[in-house]
């Protein structure tokens, strides 16, 4: 049990060239002694400078950019019996008034460094630096011993190769890349949908599905082997919805891929066409069948993967430093919690992923539209409203078993009581799915008259025939733009353009 982290839940990395006899006896000491004050795993670049000294690989998933949507106060999603360490990181950080500094955009592990000493590293840095923090300013100018040891520890977590800051980095393009995008450039109240891939091989379920929601919503969103199990990967679910007359957005989960596949699978859609992609960092493997997959921590998070996919983008490298020829063109999103965590928490999250590169931000569920408003004003207080586009989720229930396991069982997922009692008390099935149907268009109702949102997410869990009746029954704007290419005329003036 280490002194200022909560406990490891994965073993100390080793180092994957064998070291000298000297080094290895200097590497475990250095581990012996951050064990025991931080739970040091020895990734190779400490970070302890900005999460509160508290060592954020102690995380079962291993993020290191903030928690993640299922965290709570008393618990982590993963392993509810020890504590969330990202929270523990954010109630530090906060007493010492250092919650700012969390926003700075920390880069993946380096696999050389993994497992060797860090102390040395720093000595020679120090040693190296023309400017550094001189003890005798500790007492003569506070202000400047602390600017410069911020300086110092910022260059050397900061590996060449990531660059990673605390700034907004807005997109260097000026058209819309896609057709959700041009949709939601125009202002108007815009719905996007969510389409279950298949369990088998035959993507003749996605083009009828496909079929229902062209023309209703201005594209669909395909998940990526949520809850840690397998069906037809996102980038073949878009491609087939695409090919149907609808846009697709790809979801892209890191849980399951190195950062080399990250960027190929993504590089791989744009070179099929799929223009929207949704980084994620992925359910914990536990919440997948059995037998469960070696639950390593995950070699990116969703902010990492935001970094490595704008900068590939916008300036046309790929995260080793090779150039690409032929840019690719996507815009991205992110997913936001607005019940994961205390709202200022998860405003700080979503705004390091709207700085490292989210456009668009689609949310879990809303079924508590107070607790939600409460999350929009913690991102309006950080001025984050005008640099996004938000579409909050929304899930037509459509059964009280499945209301409950929702409420009880999804993590970042808050259901009211009152609303259980309705679908409760709804009846038979059929009367059970007409209250769930009634509960979404209330919520829909409030959603499009609430400032700051883009519009809106529906998410009809294998029940997607019903979004187009929601679609209609709340009086929802279809999409102003189906196919391409896109007028550069005022959009006002423009009538919808079918899809061939």
């Amino acid at each position: 049990m280490s002194i200022f982290s909560p406990p490891r839940y994965q073993p100390p990395f080793s180092p994957a060239q064998r070291e000298s006899t000297a080094m290895r006896a200097f590497t475990a000491f250095e581990k012996s002694i951050k064990g025991a004050l931080f739970g040091c795993r020895m990734c190779g670049n400490c970070i302890l400078q900005e999460t509160a000294f508290i060592c954020p690989m102690t995380c079962p998933k291993g993020l290191r950019n903030g928690l993640c949507g299922g965290a709570t106060p008393e618990q982590c999603e993963v392993d509810p019996s020890r504590p969330c360490t990202w929270y523990a990181i954010y109630e530090r950080a906060e007493k010492m008034g250092r919650l700012d500094k969390l926003l700075e955009i920390n880069a993946p592990i380096d696999g050389n460094r993994a497992g060797h000493e860090t102390w040395i590293d720093m000595v020679r840095h120090w040693r190296d630096r023309e400017e550094k923090p001189h003890l005798l300013d500790l007492l003569r100018d506070r202000d400047k011993f602390n600017e410069e040891w911020d300086k110092f520890f910022y260059d050397l977590r900061q590996p060449d190769w990531w660059q990673g800051d605390a700034e907004y980095h807005p997109p260097t393009y000026d058209e819309p890349i896609s057709l959700l995008e041009a949709n939601l450039r125009t202002g108007a109240f815009v719905t996007t949908a969510e389409i279950a891939p298949p369990l088998g091989a035959s993507g003749a379920i996605i083009s009828k599905k496909a079929g229902w929601l062209k023309g209703q919503v201005a594209a669909a969103n395909f998940t990526d082997n949520a809850s840690a199990s397998a069906r037809m990967n996102s980038m073949a679910s878009s491609q087939i919805c695409q090919q149907s007359g609808l846009e697709a957005v790809m979801q892209l989960q890191a849980r399951d891929r190195s950062r080399v596949i990250i960027e190929a699978d993504a590089m791989g859609a744009a070179g099929l066409g799929i223009r929207n992609i949704l980084c994620l960092s992925g359910d914990h493997h536990r919440f997948g069948p059995t037998p469960m997959v070696k639950p390593d921590q995950f070699d990116m998070d969703a902010v990492q993967v935001l970094w490595m996919l704008r900068r590939m983008r916008d300036d046309g490298i790929y995260l080793d430093g090779r150039a690409i020829k032929r840019r690719p063109m996507w815009f991205l999103g992110a997913a936001g919690s607005p019940y994961g965590a205390n709202p200022k928490f998860e405003a700080i999250r979503a705004e390091k992923k709207i700085n490292a590169g989210a456009q668009f931000i689609q949310t879990q569920p809303i079924f508590d539209y107070d607790r939600f408003t409460d999350w929009l004003e913690a991102l309006d207080k950080r001025n984050l409203l005008d640099k996004v586009y938000l579409l909050p989720g929304l899930i037509p229930l459509k059964s009280a078993r499945a209301a409950h396991f929702m409420a009880g069982d999804v993590p970042g997922v808050v259901i009211p009581p009152e609303l259980l009692k309705r679908m409760d008390a709804a009846g038979d099935k059929d009367g059970q799915a007409e209250e769930g149907i009634a509960i979404a268009l209330e919520m829909i109702e409030k959603l499009k008259n609430t400032p700051g949102l883009n519009g809106m997410h529906i998410m009809a869990v294998h029940w997607e025939a019903i979004v187009p009746r929601l679609v209609e029954e709340a009086d929802l704007p279809r999409p102003l733009y189906q196919d391409w290419p896109i007028p550069k005329e005022d959009p006002a003036e423009e009538t919808a353009v079918s899809v061939a």
